[in-house]
C-alpha cells in the first residue's frame, strides 16, 4: 500500500484536483490519501482567527472561502451534492466564527474546516474518475494531547486504531480508497486539535508508519527537493535522491518542501519517501532513503529568513555552574525554542526563528526580556538570515570551513556552528545579503 499526500496547490482547483485524482487512480496501490486544505484557505482561516478582524473583513474572508470551493463543486459530475456539502460546511464555519470565544481550542476547530472542505470535495472528484472512496475523519486515529495549535501525537494509539479499522473493513481485500485529512487530530475528549503549520506532511508520515506502507509520497507543485530555493538561485535544480539525515537537516533549517517532523515516522519504519510534482507527475522527483547511493560532502543549501539573534552578557558566566541552565529554564517557561548556540567566557548567543510563516514562531515578549534582564544584559538583533550547508561527514572533512570563509570573504558572517552535526554547517548573515550569499555558495559548492 502507498500513502499519498497532496498539498494545497495540488487540490487548489477542480483542474488540480482532477490531475491529482488521475495520479491516484493510475496506481491501484495508492490506497490511503491524505489531503491538505485548498491553496489559500488556511491563510484565510488564520485571518478569521485574529481578534482585530472586522465584520466586513470576516464577510469578505468567508466569501473567498465559499467562492473557492463552490467553483470546484460546480465542476463535479455530482455538482448538486457537492454544492450541498459546501453549503453545509460554510454554514457550520459561519456559526463557529460567530462564537464569542477566540481561544486556542476555538482556533483549532476553525482551522480544521479547511481540510474538511477539501476532502469532502476531493471525494467527488475521485468518484468522477471512477474510484470507490471511503471518506474518514482523521481525528479518529490521530489522537493527541490538548496542546491546541501544536498538539503532541499519542503514537501508541494510531497503529492500534488503524489496524483495527483495516481489519473491520477488510481493506486488504478491497479496492476502496481511504481519503482523510492531514494536519488535524483530536484529544481524549474528542476536541479537534491541529499539528502545527505544515502538519499534513507529518500526518501522512504517521499514517504510513502505522500502515507499514511500501512508500510515502508527498505530492506538491515542485519537481522534488531542490539544491536550494530556485526563487533565490537561478541554477538550483532538483535532487534525484537524498538521505534521511540530510532531509531532516534541510527541513529544520528552512527547506520548503517537507515539514520538519515528516522524516521521523518513516525513518523509524524504514519506509521510502518520495517528493513528487502533481503538475508534472512523469518527472522522477526526489527519493529520500536511509542509504542513498551517493553521499556528497555538500548536497544542498537551506535558507531561513527573519531570524533574531539574542546575545546575553554577564560576568557571572565566568566559571559559574548553572548559568546556562538558568537561561534555558526561562526560555522553556515561555515556550521559546532555540536553534543555534555559541558561547564565550562572558556571553552566550542564541538564534530564534521569528519568521511569520514558521510552524513554531518565536515571540520575544517583554516578560522574557524582564526575566533575563534580572541577571544579564540582553542584546537583540533583527533582520538576519540563517544559511545552512547540508551534506555528509562534514565534521570529518578537512577544509570545509576554510573554503567557505574564503568564498564569502566579502560578507559579514555571524555565529558559525560547525562540528556539532555531520550533516550541516550553518551561520548567520544580514538578510539583505542572503540571496547573494546563497548564489555564491551554490556556484562554488554545488555541482
Amino acid at each position: 500500500m502507498i500513502v499519498s499526500k497532496f498539498g494545497g496547490t495540488s487540490v487548489g482547483s477542480y483542474e488540480a484536483m482532477s490531475r491529482s485524482a488521475g495520479i491516484i487512480t493510475d496506481d491501484p496501490e495508492r490506497r490511503w490519501i491524505v489531503i491538505s486544505a485548498t491553496f489559500g484557505t488556511t491563510n484565510d482561516l488564520v485571518e478569521l482567527s485574529k481578534y482585530a478582524t472586522t465584520a466586513s473583513e470576516v464577510k469578505k474572508l468567508l466569501q473567498q472561502i465559499a467562492d473557492r470551493h463552490f467553483e470546484i463543486a460546480n465542476h463535479c459530475k455530482n455538482s448538486d451534492h457537492a454544492q450541498k456539502e459546501v453549503d453545509e460546511c460554510m454554514l457550520r464555519l459561519t456559526e463557529h466564527v460567530q462564537l464569542a470565544a477566540k481561544d486556542a481550542q476555538w482556533v483549532d476547530t476553525l482551522l480544521a474546516f479547511g481540510e474538511d472542505l477539501s476532502t469532502r470535495l476531493f471525494r467527488y472528484v475521485l468518484e468522477d474518475h471512477g474510484a470507490s472512496v471511503r471518506l474518514e475523519w482523521a481525528g479518529q486515529w490521530i489522537k493527541t494531547d490538548s496542546r491546541f495549535g501544536n498538539a503532541e501525537v499519542q503514537l501508541e494509539h494510531i497503529q492500534t486504531e488503524i489496524q483495527s479499522y483495516i481489519q473491520s473493513h477488510n481493506l486488504l481485500n478491497s479496492k476502496d480508497i481511504v481519503l482523510t485529512q492531514g494536519f488535524v487530530g483530536s484529544d481524549a475528549l474528542g476536541r479537534t486539535t491541529t499539528l502545527g503549520r505544515g502538519g499534513s506532511d507529518y500526518s501522512a508520515a504517521l499514517f504510513a508508519e502505522a500502515l507499514g506502507a511500501d512508500c510515502l509520497e508527498i505530492w506538491t507543485d515542485v519537481a522534488g527537493v531542490y539544491t536550494t530555493d530556485p526563487r533565490m538561485v537561478a541554477n538550483a535544480h532538483p535532487l534525484s535522491e537524498i538521505g534521511f539525515d540530510e532531509a531532516a537537516e534541510l527541513s529544520v533549517f528552512g527547506g520548503k518542501v517537507l515539514h520538519p517532523a515528516t522524516t521521523k515516522p518513516v525513518r523509524r519504519a524504514n519506509i521510502p519517501l518520495k517528493v513528487l510534482s502533481s503538475i508534472h507527475p512523469n518527472l522522477p522527483g526526489t527519493q529520500i532513503l536511509t542509504n542513498p547511493l551517493e553521499r556528497p560532502t555538500i548536497r544542498a543549501i537551506s535558507v531561513r529568513k527573519e531570524q533574531t539573534l539574542m546575545t546575553l552578557h554577564s560576568l557571572e558566566m565566568l566559571h559559574q555552574p548553572g548559568f546556562l541552565a538558568k537561561i534555558f529554564s526561562i526560555l522553556a517557561e515561555h515556550h521559546i525554542s532555540v536553534d543555534l548556540v555559541t558561547t564565550s567566557e562572558v556571553s552566550v548567543s542564541l538564534t530564534l526563528d521569528t519568521a511569520h510563516k514558521a510552524s513554531n514562531r518565536v515571540e520575544v515578549s517583554e516578560a522574557v526580556l524582564r526575566a533575563l534582564n534580572d541577571f544579564c544584559d540582553v542584546e537583540i538583533e533583527y533582520d538576519l538570515a540563517l544559511v545552512a550547508l547540508i551534506g555528509n561527514a562534514m565534521n570529518q572533512t578537512s577544509g570545509i570551513s576554510g573554503q567557505l570563509f574564503s568564498t564569502l570573504k566579502d560578507y559579514n558572517i555571524r555565529m558559525v556552528c560547525h562540528g556539532a552535526s555531520a550533516n550541516n554547517v550553518c551561520f548567520l548573515v544580514n538578510e539583505a545579503e542572503v540571496e547573494a550569499v546563497a548564489q555564491t555558495i551554490h556556484d562554488q559548492f554545488i555541482l
